[in-house]
């Protein structure tokens, strides 16, 4: 066993010891099998994806795949997973993409790993996996259906989202309906305590949403600016972190260089405490063959740890970034 998964069971041994009976129930999140201590979530992973269908908000059916094939694939990924010490992943698949909450809890069982799942409409790509009643209801009513899966679970599964994911185009200013779906984000968060992962990019449009969310009385460090590893300009991660906001590096899945420099740039700059990281990796595609290729959950274990743990990165960073931020990103009612 590795030094950081030493140090990490350590962590996570004294942390349930430090668990009561009497704060359990408050300090619970729901996970896609039963509602979890949020300090059982150990070291997480805050974006990765099982199933993705890009089919479009028009054509997507739950018969274009077959949960025991997706299962059969996507399971020896998480069980390699599961060796570096990983306890809980967010699946960020959203609604209209494929998001099939009994395939998570499928995988949850038999794997060990306690999965998250979400609610929400995903409105990037030009609003292809937007359902049409979108263009027309308010954001009061989008976010009734939101909180009513909170409340009551997923499209008749049971089974309750633990965060809200959006996503919105880049623009300046943001169109009508992704200011609508940040409205309706809001609206839930104030409603049922989840916080937001909006899918975003720059820090020019993430702002924006900030700014939406401020005037509807939501505190920036309940929201997750998904893939800012798409800002080039690191001094907007340090006015980023002087807001709250969360700092989601989440593409690692597919490349280590982009990272090493905005994480030591944020050590550097004493925002660690402000950043999440994860792969966006995965994921079953039912218009390939077989799935398609699978990209693995390894890389901050296999690569980039071994980087930056030569550039000075220690067993308490680790723990801050993958144990400590998610817990405290995606609790409720902070």
């Amino acid at each position: 066993m590795s030094k950081f998964l030493m140090f990490i069971s350590l962590s996570l041994f004294l942390a349930s010891c430090q668990n009561s009976p009497t704060n359990k129930a408050e300090n619970s999140i729901h996970s896609v099998t039963s509602p979890i201590s949020i300090d059982s979530m150990g070291l997480t992973l805050i974006h990765e994806h099982m199933l993705v269908d890009f089919i479009g908000a028009d054509s997507i059916n739950s018969d274009r795949w077959n949960r025991d094939s997706v299962t059969a694939k996507v399971l020896p990924y998480l069980m390699e997973v599961k060796k570096h010490g990983v306890r809980t992943i967010l699946d960020c698949t959203p609604s209209y993409l494929a998001k099939d909450p009994l395939l998570l809890k499928a995988l949850s069982e038999k794997s060990g790993i306690q999965i998250l799942t979400n609610t929400g409409f995903y409105g990037a790509v030009g609003g292809k996996y937007l359902p049409d009643f979108v263009q027309t209801e308010t954001a009061e009513q989008l976010a009734e259906r939101w909180i009513a899966e909170f409340e009551n679970g997923i499209e008749g599964t049971g089974i309750k989202p633990g965060f809200i994911k959006i996503s919105v185009n880049e623009a300046d200013p943001l169109s009508a309906i992704d200011q609508k779906l940040v409205r309706a984000a809001a609206i839930t968060h104030l409603n049922t305590g989840l916080t937001i992962a909006s899918h975003t990019g720059t820090w020019n449009t993430a702002i924006q949403e900030v700014r939406i969310l401020q005037e509807m009385g939501v505190k920036p460090s309940e929201f997750v600016w998904v893939h800012a590893q798409a800002e080039e300009d690191f001094e907007n991660y340090r006015k980023a972190a002087e807001l709250g906001v969360w700092i989601s590096l989440d593409g690692i899945g597919w490349a280590i260089d982009p990272y090493v420099d905005r994480l030591v740039f944020a050590k550097e700059n004493g925002i660690l405490g402000n950043v999440l990281i994860s792969h966006d990796a995965g994921w079953y595609d039912p218009a390939k063959p077989g799935g398609g290729d699978f990209q693995p959950f390894t890389n901050i274990f296999e690569k980039l740890i071994p980087i930056l743990t030569e550039k000075g990165f220690s067993d308490q960073d680790w723990n801050q970034l993958l144990v400590k931020n998610p817990k405290k990103a995606f609790a409720l009612g902070r």
